[in-house]
């Protein structure tokens, strides 16, 4: 998309419910694309998501003249209470130790094919969901080392799983200059491009379409 990334009021206007309201969740937990926010910061959805989003819908009609149903994307809080989230490996509250049972078993229920978290706490907490051993706690989950695990999850992406992909949240800097904000829209093309790659290899398959 020449020109950078231009967010159009269609675009912003897909999840106002989920970021208004505060809601718990919001969508079809049968859609095959899941998003888990932090509660601390539901704007992710217009910020982080939205640019992606936009990008994403422009690739796959240039090549599919088809447009993905963004209304039944299913968004929710990773973990009802945040402030309950671990800093350290090892002090899991019991609490948040049964959400992330239940988030199991919702995954295993409705196996979703792309589940993407945003952030170094949502990404520490599916860790646990998907049962592999942690990595030092939420503050492992530097830029660096969160943008190494979404090329292993694009690398390795397979359709007949669910496909769990972790987003950065620390884009830009400031966006007070031009700098800023041209790093931001050339990640946002960057991670848009890889994942409508692989939704356009397994257009057949996804159940996503308008």
């Amino acid at each position: 998309m020449k020109g950078g990334i231009r967010l159009s009021s269609l675009v912003l206007n897909i999840y106002p419910t989920f970021v208004d309201r505060m809601e718990k969740e919001s969508g079809d937990r049968s859609c095959p694309i899941w998003l888990l926010v932090n509660s601390k910061y539901p704007n992710d959805i217009y910020d982080i998501w939205a640019p992606i989003m936009y990008e994403i819908q422009d690739q796959v009609f240039r090549k599919l003249h088809a447009r993905i149903d963004s209304r039944n994307i299913y968004i929710r809080n990773a973990v009802s209470d945040i402030g309950r989230v671990p800093k350290t490996p090892n002090s899991w509250t019991a609490r948040v130790a049964k959400e992330t049972l239940m988030l199991r078993e919702s995954v295993l229920e409705y196996q979703p094919k792309l589940l993407f978290t945003f952030g170094t706490i949502t990404n520490e907490f599916v860790r646990r969901v998907f049962d592999r051993r942690p990595e030092n706690g939420p503050k492992y989950w530097s830029t660096t080392n969160l943008g190494n695990e979404f090329e292993r999850s694009i690398a390795n992406f397979d359709i007949t799983r669910t496909n769990w992909i972790p987003l950065n949240r620390r884009v830009t800097k400031s966006g007070k200059n031009l700098k800023d904000w041209e790093d931001s829209e050339n990640y946002y093309r960057d991670i848009a491009t890889r994942i409508a790659e692989r939704i356009i290899e397994n257009k057949d398959t996804l159940k996503i379409w308008i």
